[in-house]
């Protein structure tokens, strides 16, 4: 049987998604608690691998097992056997076509960022800190420029090892709630590092350092060596991942509140 699982977890303590050995990693303590439940070596796929301190709360993954158990079992026994900074919120048989990756539609992010003069104790390691006011709606209004399919050259990583840079951008929503600002990003599909360039870009419009344009520009420069700085990692949340409606995966628990 192919199982898909939703799981959240709090990025902050681990090295990254993927099984690096000798580093803590989210696949390595799921494939632990799962391979317990199944009582064989279970390895898991992911939608995206999110980076060291980058937080999920739309996770999804998939293994596969000759195990017999229900998807309360699956649910309840490896939540028993996981860490308090990882939850599985839903399980369920899908058709062995299904791939967690590669059947994604498309994915959504939110990059939060708390925009007050003094740091925060409770959200140092779930919102990236700005003191200096931000215009979110300079932000908002920049942000357009990257709606659409572009090329993407210069919000990826130098390292990204994608074979190409194109990507289809469905919506960029910057919004203010009291004093958080949330960037939510929709698109097809990502790049390395792609959400926190775009953030670093717009952050540096939103302190009045860069014209509204500079978006524009940097994206017409197809060169990441002139692009913005990269955004710290433990601001940016994969919330959810999009699939045909044949595979009926279910949405993340929660998935209509936000974090703020």
């Amino acid at each position: 049987m192919k199982i898909a699982l939703g799981v959240e977890y709090d990025g902050s303590a681990f090295h990254g998604w993927q099984y690096q050995g000798d580093v803590r990693s989210v696949q390595e303590l799921l494939q632990q608690a799962l391979s317990r439940v199944a009582d064989h070596e279970v390895t898991v796929h992911c939608a995206g691998r999110t980076d060291c301190g980058v937080h999920a709360t739309g996770q999804v993954v998939h293994f596969e097992t000759d195990a017999k158990r229900s998807d309360r079992s699956w649910v309840l026994g490896s939540n028993a056997n996981l860490p308090m900074d990882i939850s599985i919120g839903w399980a369920k048989e899908v058709p062995a076509a299904f791939h967690a990756r590669f059947s994604a539609a498309a994915r959504r992010y939110r990059y939060l960022i708390l925009n007050r003069r003094f740091r925060s104790a409770q959200w140092r390691d779930r919102a990236v800190w700005i003191h200096r006011p931000l215009d979110e709606l300079r932000m908002q209004r920049a942000a357009q420029a990257l709606v659409g399919t572009h090329d993407f050259s210069s919000y990826r990583a130098m390292g990204c090892q994608a074979k190409h840079p194109v990507r289809t951008v469905h919506r960029l929503q910057v919004e203010r709630v009291g004093e958080f600002i949330s960037i939510e990003v929709y698109a097809n599909a990502f790049l390395h590092h792609m959400v926190r360039n775009i953030a670093g870009v717009l952050i540096a419009i939103g302190k009045g350092e860069q014209d509204e344009s500079w978006t524009q520009d940097v994206l017409e420069l197809r060169d990441r060596t002139l692009g913005g700085v990269t955004a710290p990692p433990q601001g940016l949340y994969l919330t959810k991942v999009d699939y045909p409606q044949a595979f009926a995966i279910p949405d993340p628990p929660g998935s209509g509140f936000c974090l703020y």
